[in-house]
């Protein structure tokens, strides 16, 4: 792999370490991303407590216990240059079906005020996107996922919602994403999904995971109940 001028290690705390592989947000910065950080997963560097990919860095939590940060961003320079041709894991396409707005999608209306345009547009533009998971996080199983036309772009809310159901649909800024668990938030929920998409008990099981494509696909509330309870 070729290796980068963008590639920096900077300490973040006295206990983490930010690795930068540029300051955009690019399919390339995200792909190497997703090289280092399949990486770590199967060569686990002694001394790293946890690590959180993001859209262009990794922020890595280092064991101060038993190593030092200084340390680890040496092992983790050493791992950068190690990388070579390592085979990835295959990327699945994952089929989400959507019931779009009503009470499972409440501001739906909204989004299509912001930007001027229908509540059959957003459902049609959202639906049709190209899509593609850029890292997991928020909440165990939430997926960022890029790939939201720009005529979609809606600001989170300014109040955040103290419960946000389960499977619900949403846009925020110039992301959208899936609520994998009841949880409090701040995005515009569109729809939800009868799909569960993960489970806390089984988090191994995720239907959904870094690298992934992502199509939607609007049902109607029929299909929604039925899959729901089957």
């Amino acid at each position: 792999m070729t290796i980068s001028s963008d590639f920096n290690i900077t300490p973040a705390s006295d206990r983490t370490l930010l690795i930068q592989f540029g300051e955009e947000n690019s399919p390339n910065v995200q792909k190497a991303v997703f090289r280092f950080s399949h990486y770590l997963i199967d060569h686990p560097l002694e001394g790293i407590a946890n690590f959180h990919p993001g859209y262009a860095s990794i922020l890595v939590s280092v064991d101060i216990d038993n190593t030092s940060v200084k340390s680890i961003q040496k092992d983790l320079q050493q791992a950068w240059y190690d990388l070579g041709n390592i085979e990835l894991p295959e990327s699945k396409l994952i089929e989400i079906l959507v019931l779009y707005g009503g009470e499972c999608g409440p501001d739906l209306i909204h989004v299509a005020e912001h930007n001027g345009i229908s509540e059959s547009d957003v459902i049609e533009l959202h639906s049709c996107g190209e899509y593609y998971v850029s890292f997991i996080g928020f909440t165990p199983g939430f997926p960022y996922i890029s790939g939201l036309n720009p005529k979609l772009e809606t600001p989170r809310l300014n109040t955040p919602r103290k419960r946000v159901p389960a499977a619900s649909v949403a846009i925020g800024g110039s992301q959208t994403g899936i609520y994998p668990l009841e949880s409090p938030g701040g995005w515009n929920l569109i729809g939800q999904t009868p799909i569960q998409i993960f489970d806390i008990n089984h988090p191994e099981n995720a239907l959904i995971n870094m690298r992934d494509s992502i199509k939607f696909i609007p049902i109607d509330e029929e299909e929604f109940e039925r899959l729901k309870q089957s």
